[in-house]
């Protein structure tokens, strides 16, 4: 489709076509959006700078109007069809061709397509008017009930964790936004408005996020010829593996047109070598069904367990030898299911089983990667999962309050080997199920994206939702069926997946759990299903129970993960600073200092001082804009490395960790290990390390110390450990060689000893003879209690090839949460935030660097800027 000029104007609302000025109109950004639009003509500044996004939200209040010219395909056959396919609106869209009305969209999750057979000329014009997405809703009624009697459920005292905490700051918090400025509401004030349309919520602002509504054509725009019949969808499933072949049910389905004549599907498979399967495949009843079996077959696996194996494919839609149609894909051949046997510790597993191997998830929450979802480039999306495979990473989980991503994140994901657990879009809140058009657009929209994902060999799991049955069990106690969405999460999306879906497993939400024993609160509960353990950073009982405690720190503390005993923990997270780097980048000169407006602003969590009482009992109160960054950093770093480390031991009752979050939308304080400028923070190599396929752990129990390993790999694998504990002085108080034999998933001690010395001037320390677990340490104190003695770095740099160089660090002393700093967004540290022991030295390799950029330049200091030493 050739189109010029794609031009767009704001007006007020109500416009009709023939009232739009004639002026005002700027170039357009598609895929993309308003905002872009705006900001690439410098009409305005950039939402995410300082408070601008304070002063951009007219923007969301006006129609917005898209028009572009395009040529006609010229003359049409009779056995011919032209099709206009929007492939992504946002959100509610009216749309005029030659300036006659086309049709009318409100979901941004499917595509808008028109039959324009016959209504063509030489050249069209084409009219798209976006309309506030809230205006003129009202609260539908059950929506309004859920309201008030969760905010009676949140108002009252509920189990207090903190003896010395107002009962107000011990009720739970689901994932939310601050609605407007210094709001200390939950959840974001358009919500309950925001459930009637189908648009990603987090557009109304989060906890993580600002209220930026994208608005505009965010997926691209397709004009399109075809004859007679073509390939309405696809789907090759592997049923089973035997005796190394993979069986795989075909399935075609056909759109046929114009056409009676009989219709063959052709489908071929090529393996990675080379290797041809091809088998022909009658079309009867609109769809051509059939089976193969793949000799020798090369499977998909994730990243830590072999190689993502992806076979190309190339189905022919034929009438005799007339080729009508035609598609490629790659798919992987797996298999992927859910293991819910009964568990001997009690309960239920929640594990995953690829192509029959049970599998610990190591891996994160994905978010959209901007709030102006358009504008995300495949590149974008490829740096993002690559992190997370180079993190350890063997799954990510898409957030129910996003999007369904656009294809390049998928791709990346089957392509380096990472599952997906992903959730419908829909989050926090009742929905009203009740509603015709609404129950309409869900159905359609979950037949679309379990059709289109369903050939994704990252595919692991489609859960209904994020935190609707708990905030609904929160407000009403129960789960019984209503106008909630109800309906959605236990009758659409499950018969969806079932009809669409071909053997990826359902699970109704997340949290879910059924055990009876736990009455409603099995939906958060320990011995069956997810579960989302915020019991740390909110302080609240999630279910995991500990308590009460001596103060608010304590109830927040991260040492609370040691009393969970959950099944699969599918969010966990803490707060912490990005980069000070990243923050110049974003944060006015003047401002950059702790608790500034603008500082402020891009910390949308209530209070802004929620982690003060965490940061008095591990590093202290910083006293500047440096020590902020690290000690939120080493919170969040410690707090995700123990919590990991106390999860991955529990294998194989507990069978999966997903950090709360792996990504930004904008440049602010959040949850996140890799920051929006894509800088890992020192939360993310902690727990790159604690995601090893091996991973050694130390345990405190009193004066006992325990060494435990834990296997997630699919052999057995074998080992001496050294295990060390010494003194911050350098003196040595023991040192012992042990024998590490584990077979597939075993986690168990493998060492113990009683009545050391476990005080605050020692450390614990252990690394593998063979490398086959990164060395791991633990401290008897809280790190502010940490004597660690002065320290100094040796730092010595050359470079490595073209934007590469490596680091050479030497500690003098004990050096603790050894870093680079980030020069520019882009460069990479293949490790960083480390500890060195006296003599020891660590090499840091380094990507990314840009053209020129001499390695000497590279910064390394220690723990809150004590020791700053420039490379060499």
């Amino acid at each position: 489709m050739q189109v010029s000029g794609v031009e767009v104007v704001g007006t007020r609302i109500g416009l009709g076509p023939a009232e739009l000025p004639t002026e005002g109109w700027v170039p357009a950004v598609v895929p993309g959006g308003v905002h872009e639009s705006l900001l690439r003509t410098g009409l305005i500044e950039d939402p995410y700078q300082d408070r601008n996004e304070n002063r951009i939200r007219w923007i969301e209040e006006r129609d917005w109007w898209f028009r572009a010219t395009f040529a006609g395909p010229g003359p049409v056959e009779a056995d011919q069809r032209v099709r206009l396919v929007f492939h992504g609106l946002d959100t509610v869209a009216d749309i005029w061709l030659n300036g006659e009305p086309l049709g009318h969209h409100e979901n941004m999750f499917r595509p808008a397509a028109f039959d324009l057979t016959g209504r063509l000329g030489g050249q069209n014009e084409l009219l798209l008017r976006f309309s506030p997405p809230l205006a003129g809703l009202r609260i539908p009624e059950p929506v309004a009930e859920f309201g008030r009697r969760l905010a009676k459920a949140w108002a009252e005292p509920g189990d207090a964790q903190a003896t010395d905490t107002p009962a107000g700051d011990t009720q739970p918090e689901a994932e939310g936004g601050s609605g407007e400025e210094g709001s200390e509401s939950s959840l974001p004030e358009a919500l309950p408005y925001a459930t009637q349309r189908r648009k990603a919520t987090f557009s109304w602002g989060w906890d993580f996020g600002p209220r930026v509504p994208s608005i505009g054509i965010w997926q691209p725009v397709e004009l399109v010829v075809e004859q007679a019949a073509v390939i309405a969808s696809h789907h090759l499933r592997t049923d089973r593996i035997a005796d190394g072949d993979a069986v795989l049910s075909l399935l075609v389905e056909v759109d046929r047109f114009a056409t009676d004549a009989p219709l063959t599907a052709r489908v071929r498979l090529v393996s990675p070598a080379g290797r041809t399967s091809t088998v022909d495949l009658p079309v009867e009843g609109g769809a051509a069904r059939g089976s193969l079996t793949v000799p020798e077959a090369r499977l998909w696996w994730t990243h830590d367990l072999g190689e993502p194996e992806l076979y190309d494919v190339t189905v022919t839609l034929l009438a005799g030898e007339q080729m009508l149609d035609q598609i490629t894909d790659r798919v992987g051949l797996r298999t992927i299911a859910l293991d819910r046997d009964p568990d001997p510790e009690g309960g239920r597993y929640f594990r995953f089983l690829l192509n029959g191997v049970p599998i610990f998830a190591r891996g994160a929450n994905w978010i959209p990667a901007d709030m102006l979802v358009g504008s995300v480039q495949p590149r974008r999306h490829r740096a993002l999962v690559e992190l997370a495979r180079d993190g350890g990473m063997n799954m990510l989980r898409v957030w129910g309050g996003g999007i369904y991503e656009k294809d390049s994140f998928y791709q990346a994901c089957d392509e380096l080997g990472v599952l997906v657990w992903h959730d419908f879009m829909f989050a926090c809140t009742d929905y009203p199920s009740d509603d015709p058009a609404l129950l309409a657009e869900v159905t359609k929209e979950a037949e679309y994206q379990v059709k289109r994902l369903r050939n994704r060999a990252s595919m692991a799991l489609w859960s209904g939702n994020n935190e609707v049955q708990m905030i609904h069990g929160f407000a009403f106690e129960g789960y019984q069926p209503g106008p909630w969405g109800y309906d959605f999460f236990y009758r659409v999306l499950p018969e969806a997946v079932e009809a669409y879906g071909g053997g990826v497993p359902y699970w109704p939400g997340s949290p879910w759990g059924e055990d009876p024993t736990e009455g409603w609160r099995a939906c958060n509960g320990v011995l069956d299903g997810d579960r989302h353990a915020w019991e740390v950073w909110h302080g609240a009982d999630f279910g995991a129970g500990g308590g009460p405690y001596a103060s608010v720190g304590q109830a927040r503390h991260y040492r609370r993960y040691g009393n969970d005993r959950g099944k699969f923990i599918s969010e966990f997270g803490i707060h912490a600073s990005p980069e000070r780097s990243t923050l110049e980048r974003w944060l006015p000169a003047d401002e950059l200092y702790v608790h500034s407006p603008a500082f402020d602003h891009h910390n949308k969590d209530n209070p802004k001082d929620k982690h003060d009482p965490v940061l008095e009992i591990v590093t202290g109160l910083p006293a500047d804009i440096e020590q902020y960054v690290d000690f939120t950093m080493v919170s969040q770093a410690e707090g995700l490395k123990f919590g990991i480390e106390h999860y991955r031991r529990r294998a194989p009752h507990c069978s999966g960790t997903l950090v709360w979050q792996f990504n930004d939308a904008w440049p602010g304080f959040s949850w996140s290990i890799v920051d929006y400028d894509l800088v890992p923070k020192a939360g993310y190599h902690y727990v790159a390390r604690a995601f090893a396929p091996v991973m050694a752990s130390l345990r405190r129990a009193g004066d006992t110390l325990e060494l435990w390993v834990s296997n997630s790999t699919s052999t057995a694998v074998r080992d001496q450990a050294v295990v060390t504990v010494a003194g911050f002085d350098g003196r040595a108080e023991l040192r012992e060689e042990v024998t590490v034999a584990l077979g597939p998933g075993e986690s168990r001690p493998l060492w113990t000893r009683d009545g050391l010395p476990l005080t605050a001037d020692r450390y614990a320390w252990v690394e593998s003879r063979g490398r086959l677990f990164p060395a791991n340490r633990l401290f008897f104190a809280e790190v502010r209690e940490v004597p660690f003695g002065p320290s100094a770095l040796e730092v010595t740099a050359e470079p490595a090839g073209p934007g590469a160089a490596r680091l050479s660090v030497t500690a003098t002393g004990y050096a603790y949460f050894v870093h680079a700093l980030t020069p520019a967004p882009g460069v990479r540290f293949r490790d960083n935030y480390f500890d060195l022991r006296d003599g020891d030295t660590a090499v840091i390799e380094v990507t990314g660097l840009p053209e020129g950029f001499d390695p000497a330049r590279l910064e390394v200091r220690g723990y809150a800027g004590a020791a700053t030493h420039s490379a060499a």
